[in-house]
């Protein structure tokens, strides 16, 4: 599979960094249910696998942190998702991301929760009162809030995009397959109107 190209960058890329069904299934924190990463429909592209896997990918990719790979994992197998495809959608929050989705999910999180505005002129006053702990506990909790918000957001749109992108190229290829037959079908026949 490693000399295998394709006649699309996409396709060569995910084949090259998505971990292959072995890998997987010899992962320690996997062994436990690793023949059911073996079955081939979890591993296949499919109009519905790729939706799915695109959606439990993000959603999982900001509920949690640290080890989100596994929940992606462990969510695409009930729901019959792709797993490569959702392990590696997971990606987006990285290392070299966290900050920003940091502060993107404050910031999302005091959008949704109107704290500001909620809180007024006493937001001095609690913060001055409650300290230096009051105010973290604050603020994880309205970030952890808006990661909640950003997972269900961001899933919802994933699937989505993926369905319609899915579709795009699933039509273009179709049409492309249709006018090199359509091409051929001339050749054999000969051109109209000579």
């Amino acid at each position: 599979m490693s000399g295998f190209k394709s006649k699309t960058f996409l396709a060569d890329f995910f084949r090259k960094h998505m971990p292959t069904r072995e890998e997987m299934a010899r992962n320690r924190f996997l062994k436990p249910i690793a023949h059911r990463f073996l079955s081939p429909e979890l591993w296949r592209f499919t109009r519905r696998s790729v939706p799915r896997g695109v959606a439990l990918g993000l959603f999982a990719a900001f509920i949690v942190p640290i080890g989100q790979i596994f929940l992606a994992a462990f969510l695409a197998l009930p729901a019959r998702a792709n797993v490569p495809l959702s392990a590696l959608v997971t990606f987006v929050t990285n290392p070299f991301t966290l900050p920003f989705w940091l502060y993107f999910a404050n910031q999302t999180g005091r959008f949704v929760l109107n704290i500001d505005a909620a809180m007024g002129a006493n937001a001095g006053h609690l913060a001055q009162d409650g300290g230096a702990l009051a105010r973290w506990l604050e603020v994880g909790g309205v970030t952890a809030f808006g990661f909640l918000v950003l997972a269900v957001v961001s899933a919802g749109v994933g699937y989505v995009a993926s369905s319609f992108i899915w579709r795009f190229i699933i039509s273009r290829r179709r049409s492309k397959r249709l006018a090199r037959m359509e091409a051929r079908l001339d050749e054999r026949l000969g051109k109209p109107g000579e």
